[in-house]
């Protein structure tokens, strides 16, 4: 029998031992993320550049554990499918500590039921489907935006002021526009029963045929407008509804189009007075604020969208719930976050245990076409945690704990 070289076993030995260790015991802890990045790039380019400014940080303070933050990011292609293949490469692949990420509300929902099956921990930053959280919530999956529930609650009380009955509902025909438009009907109807919804559009997400959904609208003659569409969409729709005088002499209240990544893009077409949900960036004076712009501003010479904040923030929460659980175990980190209070730009949030759902608000305010550029003025933040449902209701449509 040849005798085996000591110093080759060793080496060979060695080697072994280290493919065995995994990410979390080596230096660094692995995020893994992924996102709709080809089909949404308004959004989730900014979103990027979040997460990186929130890694830099954390890293530059030493990391937490004293290991630092590496980022692993991946494109799903919006499919959720395909979301569900990428989540398996970043846990078995890439070895990641953490699976964070998505954008549309089917690839989040697919990816929080992977997280359920493989027992891994997932926060969802984007997605607004309440199914996440509610009747498809499960115990490893958190989110940090609000809601769908939480913006329409937000809207409400502006839509009742308008003293409106005759409304028109228009969003794309998806998880998210389904959810949103869900919200608002029932929480209009209890705000002011006497209220009526006389048509509804329902494009496929990413196929608006503008001209026929503005005349449908028109033919209905509604007092208002609902609007929860996002993207191309909402540009297509609102070039053709200025054509058409769509908007003239109607009230138009519009979940997200106060958001730059989805305002900048209309340019001199932005319509005046919208009611919106969004993200006044050039004007919220507050010192957790001023400091993000700043680093913001700083690194990429550029002013932030909300997908910055977004981004920024999930990576802050992640540290957080790292630093709280000493580990980045999926069993540890899904107990640290029940509870777990974050600082972000907009102030200090809380992933509620009742729902796995963060307390981060939202800006409501008005659309303004202020020389030849959208922006949101009369704009004013809604702290999350008073317009969420009570532990009771959220008891009733969630069995995952």
């Amino acid at each position: 029998m040849k005798a085996v070289n000591p110093l080759r076993r060793a080496v060979a030995l060695a080697a072994l031992a280290w493919v065995a260790v995994p990410a979390q015991a080596q230096n660094t802890f692995k995020i893994g993320e992924l996102n709709s990045y080809k089909a949404q790039p308004a959004f989730l380019e900014p979103y990027k550049k979040g997460m990186e400014l929130a890694i830099d940080e954390i890293n530059a303070a030493g990391g937490v554990m004293g290991k630092k933050f590496e980022l692993v990011t991946r494109d799903d292609n919006a499919n959720p499918g395909d979301a569900v293949r990428v989540a398996e490469e970043l846990i078995s692949r890439e070895k990641i500590d953490v699976l964070t990420g998505t954008f549309l509300s089917n690839t989040g929902l697919a990816v929080a039921d992977f997280a359920k099956q493989k027992k891994a921990f997932f926060l969802a930053g984007e997605p607004l489907t309440d199914k996440l959280t509610w009747q498809g919530g499960n115990a490893y999956t958190f989110r940090l935006r609000p809601g769908t529930y939480m913006q329409a609650a937000m809207l409400v009380p502006e839509a009742v002021k308008l003293k409106k009955k005759r409304w028109a509902v228009v969003y794309p025909n998806y998880e998210y526009g389904q959810s949103a438009v869900a919200a608002f009907k029932t929480l209009l109807k209890a705000a002011q029963p006497d209220v009526e919804f006389v048509a509804e559009q329902a494009p496929p997400l990413g196929k608006l045929d503008a001209g026929s959904v503005v005349q449908a609208l028109a033919d209905a003659k509604p007092d208002a407008i609902y609007n929860v569409l996002f993207g191309a969409d909402l540009s297509k729709f609102v070039r053709e509804g200025n054509t058409r005088g769509l908007f003239q002499g109607r009230e138009v209240v519009s979940m997200l189009t106060g958001e730059p990544e989805y305002l900048d893009p209309l340019k001199d077409e932005t319509p005046n007075g919208w009611i919106v949900t969004g993200y006044p960036w050039n004007n919220h004076n507050t010192r957790e604020h001023n400091a993000f712009l700043q680093a913001y501003q700083a690194k990429f010479k550029d002013y932030p969208r909300l997908g910055s904040v977004v981004g920024y923030a999930m990576i802050k929460s992640v540290a957080a719930g790292v630093a709280k659980a000493q580990s980045a175990d999926s069993e540890k980190l899904r107990v640290a976050f029940r509870g777990l209070q974050v600082d972000t730009p907009f102030g200090k949030i809380t992933y509620r245990a009742e729902d796995h759902q963060s307390t981060m608000g939202a800006f409501v305010g008005r659309t303004k076409n202020e020389g030849g550029k959208g922006v949101m003025v009369d704009a004013r933040y809604l702290d999350g945690a008073q317009f969420q449902p009570s532990a009771a209701e959220v008891k009733k449509s969630r069995n995952a704990d």
